[in-house]
C-alpha cells in the first residue's frame, strides 16, 4: 500500500521500453482495454508509426516508490491533431487566430485508436486517489514550464471520466457508434429489432454472400496464418487509399510486428 508520506519519484520517459515488458504489463493487464498493453504501445513506436518525425513524441509519466513502479500515465507530445479521431482543428485556428500557440499539446491515449479505455495505470494495492492527484499536478507542471498549451485525454474509461471532472476537466463529448448486444441471445433475435421491410432485406444481402460463394472462417491467436498479417496491412491500405485520404497512419511493419507480439491478442 502507497503511504501518504512515502516520497515519489516521478519521470516523463520517451519510450515504452524504458519499462520492462512486464512491469508495464502487470498495472495495464487489469484494466478493461488492450490498448494500453506494453506490446501494442511498443510496436507503435518501434514501426515508425508513433514517433517524433511523425508528429508523436512519447512522454509517459511513470511513478516509482522505492525504486517499484507505483503508476504510468502513457502520454504523447503533439505537434498536429492527426491520428487522434478527434477533430479539435478549430480549437487550433481560434489559437492561431488569438495569437496563441495551440500546438505542441500533451495528449493522454493509444496513438490510432479511437476505443475507449484510457486511464491511468496503478500497482495492485496502490493509493489510486492520491496517486492521481500527484500525476495530475505533475502535469500541470510539466505543462507550464514546457509552454505547452493544453492537456487532453481522449476516448477515456467511462469509469475514468467522473474522476477527471471532479479534477477541473472539461468533457468534450462527441457522436460515435457503437453496436451493442442488447441481450439478444442470437442473430435472429438481434432481427427482431428491425421493421419487416428492414429483415427483409438483411436476409436477402445473407442469402447473397452464400449463393455467391463467400466463406467466412475466424482466426485467433496461434491459428491465424503469418501472411494473413501483412494481408491485413494491404486491405488497411487500400481501405484508406479510397475512403479516408491521407489517414493511413499505420505501416507494414506494424502490422507483421503483431505476429510476433500481440497474437495472443488478434483476430481475424
Amino acid at each position: 500500500m502507497l503511504r501518504p508520506k512515502t516520497t515519489l519519484t516521478l519521470r516523463w520517459l520517451d519510450s515504452v521500453a524504458q519499462v520492462e515488458r512486464d512491469v508495464w504489463n502487470s498495472l495495464a493487464l487489469p484494466l478493461g482495454t488492450p490498448f494500453l498493453e506494453w506490446d501494442w504501445l511498443h510496436n507503435l513506436e518501434v514501426s515508425g508509426c508513433a514517433v517524433p518525425q511523425e508528429g508523436w513524441l512519447a512522454n509517459h509519466l511513470v511513478a516509482y516508490q522505492e525504486g517499484a513502479v507505483v503508476a504510468i500515465a502513457p502520454f504523447y507530445l503533439k505537434g498536429h491533431s492527426y491520428g487522434e479521431f478527434v477533430f479539435d482543428h478549430q480549437w487550433a485556428d481560434l489559437s492561431y487566430r488569438l495569437g496563441m500557440d495551440y500546438y505542441p499539446k500533451l495528449v493522454g491515449m493509444a496513438p490510432f485508436t479511437p476505443a475507449a479505455g484510457y486511464r491511468f495505470m496503478f500497482a495492485p494495492g496502490a493509493d489510486e486517489a492520491l496517486l492521481t492527484e500527484v500525476l495530475l499536478q505533475e502535469v500541470d507542471r510539466f505543462c507550464g514550464q514546457k509552454r505547452i498549451s493544453s492537456c487532453h485525454f481522449l476516448f477515456v474509461d467511462p469509469d475514468w471520466k467522473p474522476i477527471l471532472e471532479q479534477r477541473g476537466f472539461t468533457s468534450w463529448v462527441h457522436h460515435s457508434y457503437v453496436w451493442k448486444d442488447e441481450n439478444y441471445g442470437s442473430f435472429d433475435g438481434f432481427l427482431q429489432s428491425f421493421n419487416a421491410n428492414q429483415r427483409r432485406n438483411i436476409k436477402r444481402e445473407r442469402k447473397a454472400i452464400a449463393t455467391a460463394g463467400l466463406e467466412m472462417k475466424v482466426y485467433t491467436g496461434a491459428t491465424i496464418p503469418h501472411q494473413f498479417y501483412g494481408l491485413m496491412y494491404e486491405l488497411y491500405s487500400d481501405t484508406c487509399d479510397k475512403f479516408w485520404g491521407g489517414s493511413k497512419y499505420l505501416n507494414r511493419r506494424f502490422f507483421e510486428s503483431l505476429a510476433h507480439t500481440y497474437r495472443d491478442r488478434s483476430c481475424l
